[in-house]
């Protein structure tokens, strides 16, 4: 099932998309937000959509093609992120950093940081380019996983029990400021620079392993493309580890980090400019689009 968030009438509506959209306020006779709808089926299977719509003769929310928004406009913390999870871009990374002749680039525990998200960014959605402050922008395809249950100190065996869905993530940076300020949290959470979408996929459709291909393209020119059985850390690790500490609750995400072919990492350098458009697709899921201005 593919769940989405769209503009109805200036109003944010969450529902299932398929083929047409169906809000949650249509289905259950309440209104709920994506987030309502996480937190309320936690504990529960989701449930029969195409009975509920056959048995209340239901007709679609919104005709034609609704403006989508993030799936989860307002995420309720900030996105939890990976950092040089794919081998290829940590060695990239690496390439570029003053001990060139560093040949151990791979991380021996994974990169966490966070990213701010208020509000995300949804499919068609411009980001503005701050440039009185950077003219060094990037992009990062990212799978990102919405988690469904509250959990702590699970095992790597529990953790496909506990996701909800998936959804793809741009984690839109700000390379100069990142490398001016010695950390990634600024750089990285400017105004819009987290577009997340188009829709959340739920965990049935996509099978366990997670093998899914992904790719950018800036103006259609093909930057990255991999596949998330090349992450270092896979997902049972990064969310079992985590749970250990910190208590993942319905409707938090956690991006999964990038592969290589990042701005930042060809020569020369091809950072994003005013009229660019970016797709960040991964495969079962969609594309994700945004035009830079």
């Amino acid at each position: 099932m593919r769940f989405a968030t769209i503009d109805l009438n200036g109003a944010e509506c969450a529902g299932i998309f398929q083929d047409e959209f169906y809000s949650f306020e249509d289905l259950f006779g309440k209104k709920m937000s994506m987030l309502d709808f996480i937190r309320h089926y936690e504990n529960t299977s989701l449930p029969d959509f195409q009975k509920i719509i056959s048995e209340k003769k239901l007709k679609p929310t919104t005709s034609g093609k609704p403006t989508l928004k993030s799936p989860i406009p307002i995420p309720f913390r900030n996105v939890i992120c990976l950092g040089k999870n794919y081998a290829d871009h940590a060695k990239e990374i690496a390439v570029l950093s003053k001990n060139k002749s560093n040949a151990d680039y791979i991380p021996k525990k994974p990169v966490y940081f966070a990213k701010s998200a208020y509000p995300a960014v949804g499919d068609g959605e411009q980001i503005p380019i701050p440039g009185h402050i950077t003219d060094q922008v990037d992009y990062e395809v990212e799978l990102a996983v919405i988690i469904g249950k509250t959990i702590r100190n699970i095992e790597e065996s529990e953790v496909e029990n506990a996701i909800f869905g998936y959804t793809i993530l741009n984690d839109v940076t700000a390379r100069d400021m990142q490398a001016s300020y010695g950390q990634w949290f600024f750089g990285k959470s400017l105004d819009g620079f987290c577009p997340i979408g188009p829709v959340i996929v739920s965990k049935d459709e996509i099978p366990f392993p997670i093998e899914l291909d992904l790719f950018c393209r800036v103006n259609g020119e093909t930057r990255q493309k991999s596949n998330t059985s090349d992450l270092i850390f896979d997902i049972p690790k990064v969310i079992s580890e985590l749970s250990q500490g910190i208590a993942l609750y319905p409707g938090d995400i956690i991006a999964t980090g990038t592969p290589a072919g990042v701005a930042m990492g060809m020569q020369p350098p091809k950072f994003l400019q005013k009229g660019d458009t970016v797709e960040c697709e991964i495969e079962k899921i969609g594309i994700l689009t945004n035009t830079f201005v």
